[in-house]
């Protein structure tokens, strides 16, 4: 898997709130047509583990098959249609690309196993 990791901050006059119901509602249905896009999760960041770590809204992870397949999505128009949509937000983000490791996974996950 090849990701791009978005991680944002709400512009000055919004909540919090509003911002996360805008990503996961009005902004989300234009992200999920991006061409290529396998996966999509979304972190709604509520404290931070430290002072220098404040500040953060939320945390977005968009998954592709490969490096190519997300500059393929970040060529379209559904994604010109998406950085439209945020304009002149002034919000804050970070956003990075790079291939997925997976460096544990519970084996009660894998075997679909609770336990019980």
């Amino acid at each position: 898997m090849y990701n791009l990791v978005l991680l944002a901050a709400r512009p000055p006059e919004w909540t919090h709130e509003r911002f996360i119901g805008w990503w996961r509602g009005e902004h989300a249905e234009l992200t999920r047509q991006l061409p290529g896009l396998r996966s999509w999760r979304h972190t709604d960041l509520d404290a931070a583990l430290e002072p220098r770590s404040e500040g953060w809204d939320g945390l977005s992870v968009l998954g592709f098959d490969t490096a190519e397949d997300l500059r393929k999505a970040l060529d379209s128009p559904q994604w010109a249609a998406a950085v439209a949509q945020v304009g002149d937000m002034r919000g804050r983000r970070i956003a990075v690309m790079g291939g997925e490791w997976e460096m544990y996974a519970d084996p009660a996950q894998r075997t679909g196993h609770t336990g019980a």
